[in-house]
């Protein structure tokens, strides 16, 4: 129903703004290009940052057409993306992911206290439609955005309201309308603007219902098809025959996004504004856990997700005077509510288990940026974020609805806070030349208490008081017009969060995590050199190779509970784990690519990333594969674009994981993956062929087509549950005024 009267009112939105004459926003090539470069939070020019940054241009995002805000990023072939089922999306930045990344949404840290080492969808909360640009800062950004950010930072800024610069009100609208057939998508978008002098009002809107996903039928192993399901009858759980094992049953989800923006400019130097965001999916089903079999027989008969639902309160205020102090000034003040919740029944056990968490985040950041002249520039500032946790768990008995409770995912009303403080300096040491060094100190702290309900803990809290030093030092060379050399050392910090330190729950079945109260920080020390440039105004390039060292990591190792290895856990004797500083990780790699115009309206880019890693293995007394560093992948495309089209034929392309390369935590998941001669799982290399278009009819009515998969290939990406997309073909339409 709601999804009915939605689409209904983008259709009729859709045809008042074919039949406006107002002149609107080209929306192949609008103002959303106009991408900002945020590695010290304010814009600079590129020539002068030492870190490799990836920018996705609003051109690129139409053309792809992304169904989430996680395959934004993937569609680039610089950002690799795992998934666990349908409704997920997990970025690995050089070898690194889930809370070692860090989210970054108009200037408000996203990760949580309770963001996980394991596979994230925190992501896919943010609305690619309402995205005006998105950027990754690839490697450390500890100096400005604390802890967290080891592989990478990824920084979205959302649709911004825009006034009038005459007497009269300023009317932009953009409606899109979109389906997909491998997953039989339906997906309607709309957002207006009204601007005044002084005043800008933005709402935006966007609904997503996803059926099955379809598989490929060609190559990839008969393992991949979904051959079983279960569901219930006469009150009795039965596995029943898929008769399209090319159907993944049991992936579909909805989603719901909405932005509502207020800004207020009295005069040149001020600029308030204040945002909502909401985002909140419907059950989204654990793909991977519902093809998990103990023996021949599925181990979950369900297992989903809650509502994914997130909201976020800020007020931002902006004030460009020069002073002593500053010439730029930032006050970000922020609220975000989570929610996010488990539910699982094993085959023939009438009660379902449901962890629900919530976390209540208070944020405040203060940023300044000071020139000197031609000089130099400084920026600094400081950072408060205050985390509180929910959680609860209960079981329900679904034959007569009885309930009782059970053991929580988290320590209930645990904290975590950060405190930082952080200056950098970019220093002109000439025409062609650029420094930049930088320096932050943070202090966190933590408080989980323990309830011994259900578990016995020989401890009744745990609390971490530790800070954090870190700096970075980079330099940028331009020769010449034609090309620039970069290079950066820098350093990066993540404290222990609640799901660290606190948290029960079974990785596996047979293995059960639990709490370790002397976790410490681990430590990140990288280095960059990076070359970039252009041949003519025909050819332009870059490349980067990285090393980076993580200290002190955190992993999952085994360990003991009140002196014993294995302890009853859900029914299953399992074997103890926790997270424990035991490792040193190692990761190295080259990021590459080029753009060749080789003709009038031709181009042709390349992007290959070559990323690998070890970590330390005490319980083998040797290194092992690093779980996150992914195969050699990338992208090679050919476009033609001329007035009106743009027209673009890609090979996607992933390597293989032997079986002997294959992380040891990977080997515990052969359900997930091939098997090769031996019987041993592994990676299988895998391409696609995708062809996608974009027509614009005029300046207020776009349409795009795509073919993805052209030869329908059946494959798994590398650590996810959920097969990828057959063939697929997608079509969009866009007005505007």
């Amino acid at each position: 129903m709601i999804r009915n009267i939605f689409l209904s009112g983008v259709f009729a939105c859709i045809t008042v703004m074919l039949s406006a004459q107002k002149n609107g926003t080209d929306t192949l090539t609008g103002d959303l290009d106009d991408i900002y470069i945020s590695a010290n939070k304010w814009e600079q020019n590129r020539n002068e940052i030492p870190n490799a940054i990836l920018r996705v241009s609003r051109k690129q995002a139409i053309l792809q057409n992304p169904q989430t805000a996680a395959d934004l990023l993937g569609m680039t072939g610089q950002v690799f993306i795992q998934k666990s089922q349908l409704g997920g999306g997990s970025p690995m930045i050089r070898g690194f992911s889930t809370n070692r990344v860090l989210i970054v949404v108009d200037g408000v840290r996203m990760n949580n206290a309770i963001y996980r080492s394991g596979n994230l969808q925190n992501l896919i909360s943010l609305d690619a439609l309402s995205t005006q640009s998105a950027e990754v800062v690839f490697g450390p950004g500890s100096i400005i955005y604390g802890s967290d950010a080891i592989g990478g930072v990824m920084d979205f800024h959302t649709l911004q309201p825009t006034h009038s610069n005459t007497t009269k009100m300023l009317v932009k609208a953009n409606g899109v309308i979109r389906h997909s057939t491998a997953n039989n998508e339906q997906t309607s978008h709309l957002d207006l603007n009204l601007g005044f002098k002084k005043w800008a009002l933005l709402g935006s809107a966007t609904y997503s219902d996803f059926g099955d996903l379809k598989m490929g039928k060609n190559g990839g192993q008969d393992s991949y098809l979904r051959n079983f399901y279960v569901e219930r009858i006469n009150g009795k759980d039965s596995v029943l025959f898929n008769p399209d094992p090319y159907r993944q049953k049991q992936t579909g989800y909805h989603q719901l996004n909405a932005l509502a923006k207020l800004r207020f400019k009295p005069n040149e130097h001020w600029d308030l504004q204040y945002a909502y965001h909401y985002s909140a999916t419907g059950n989204v089903p654990r793909y991977d856990r519902l093809i998990e079999l103990t023996g021949s027989t599925p181990t979950y008969a369900e297992w989903y997700y809650g509502p994914q639902v997130w909201k976020m309160h800020q007020v931002r205020v902006d004030h460009a005077t020069p002073t002593t102090m500053y010439d730029d000034a930032r006050l970000i003040l922020a609220i975000q509510d989570y929610e996010e919740s488990r539910n699982d029944r094993r085959i023939n056990n009438a009660r379902l288990r449901n962890q629900t968490e919530t976390v209540d985040v208070f944020s405040g950041n203060l940023d300044f940026d000071k020139k000197f002249g031609d000089k130099a520039e400084l920026f600094y500032g400081l950072e408060y974020v205050h985390n509180s946790i929910g959680s609860v768990a209960r079981r329900t008995n679904i034959n007569n609805g009885s309930i009782e409770g059970t053991a929580t995912r988290y320590p209930d009303n645990s904290t975590w806070a950060s405190a930082g403080l952080y200056s950098s300096l970019k220093t002109y040491l000439s025409k062609k030349a650029t420094l930049s060094t930088g320096i932050r100190y943070n202090h966190v702290t933590l408080n989980a208490p323990f309830d011994s309900t259900y578990f016995k803990f020989p401890f009744h809290s745990a609390e971490i008081r530790d800070g954090a030093v870190t700096g970075n030092i980079g330099l940028v060379l331009r020769p010449s017009t034609e090309w620039q050399l970069n290079a950066n050392l820098s350093t990066g910090f993540r404290v222990p969060n609640i799901d660290d330190l606190g948290k029960v729950f079974d990785s596996e079945v047979g293995n059960v995590i639990v709490p370790n109260p002397n976790l410490q920080a681990e430590y990140a020390y990288n280095a960059d050199l990076g070359i970039a440039g252009k041949i003519s105004d025909k050819l332009t390039y870059d490349l980067t190779v990285f090393h980076t060292i993580l200290d002190n990591a955190i992993v999952r190792r085994p360990f003991t509970f009140n002196g014993e290895d294995t302890i009853i856990y859900e029914g299953v004797r399992s074997r103890v784990q926790a997270l424990q500083n035991v490792a040193r990780a190692k990761v190295w790699g080259v990021q590459a690519g080029y753009n060749w115009k080789f003709a009038k309206h031709f181009s042709w880019e390349t992007r290959a990333n070559y990323i690998d890693g070890r970590e330390t293995d005490d319980t083998q007394n040797k290194d092992v594969q690093l779980r996150h560093a992914p195969p050699f992948y990338g992208r090679l495309a050919i476009a033609y674009e001329r007035e009106k089209l743009m027209i673009e034929l890609s090979y996607n392309f992933n390597g293989s994981v032997a079986a002997a390369n294959l992380a040891p935590s990977e080997q515990s998941k052969p359900f997930i993956y091939a098997t090769n001669a031996a019987g041993k799982p592994y990676s299988p290399s895998w391409y696609t062929l995708n062809l996608k278009s974009v027509y614009r009819f005029s300046k207020h009515l776009t349409a795009t087509a795509g073919f993805e998969n052209l030869t329908n290939q059946r494959y798994r990406v590398y650590s996810s549950g959920i097969v990828s997309p057959g063939t697929n073909f997608i079509v969009s339409l866009r007005a505007g005024i």
